[in-house]
């Protein structure tokens, strides 16, 4: 792939099994900061219903709750979704469903908000993903991207995010899609740097 596909690790092979456990784990520690990072720049509140893809063991969807919002938590990995629902107290406020960005299963026009934290790298259509985001939003929801800021360089585990022409081809494509408000902030998710792709469907 070139150094502008923001899917760049679309042929991830995916959390399954013992190993997707022991990653969802691991991801219990380190996506506190970029889940509060999506609940503050989304402005999530009660009357706000969240989609979240790739929501791994639920952190952010436990934010987005936590704020009074409805969520649900979407991911293709049963593994993922087993740790969620293991470690999320019983609530009425999230649901949890095995899907991907390119095939949510979420009516049409009933979100408001649709975020990914660190996963729209592993896409395998970044075009099905941005359309099935517009198809479930409704008038004036808002799309969030959250990536590590990677170096244009990278390799291996520092690789796993977007350098600053990769989010501005994220935004290009959100922009030809025809959404708007179309925004790339450099922002902090506790002491990493990333960047926060916003994003607005139109009204």
């Amino acid at each position: 792939m070139s150094d502008l596909a923001v899917n760049h690790h679309a042929d991830h092979p995916g959390f399954s099994g013992l190993t997707g456990s022991l990653f969802a784990l691991m991801f219990l520690f380190t996506g506190k900061a970029g889940a509060r990072l999506a609940a503050d720049v989304t402005a999530v509140g009660p009357g706000d219903l969240v989609v979240d893809v790739g929501c791994g063991p639920g952190t952010a969807a436990r934010v987005a709750a936590s704020r009074g919002a409805q969520v649900t938590g979407v991911d293709p990995s049963p593994s993922m979704l087993r740790v969620a629902r293991l470690v999320t107290r019983r609530t009425t406020k999230i649901s949890w469903a095995e899907g991907s960005a390119e095939k949510l299963p979420v009516s049409d026009s009933s979100a408001t908000v649709v975020w990914a934290l660190a996963t729209v790298h592993h896409w395998r259509d970044v075009a099905a993903g941005i359309a099935e985001s517009q198809r479930v939003l409704v008038p004036g929801g808002r799309l969030l991207a959250v990536e590590r800021q990677s170096p244009p360089a990278a390799s291996g585990v520092a690789s796993h995010g977007w350098t600053r022409r990769q989010a501005e081809a994220f935004a290009a494509l959100c922009r030809s899609a025809g959404m708007v408000d179309v925004d790339i902030a450099d922002r902090r998710a506790g002491r990493r740097a990333v960047w926060a792709v916003s994003a607005r469907l139109r009204s």
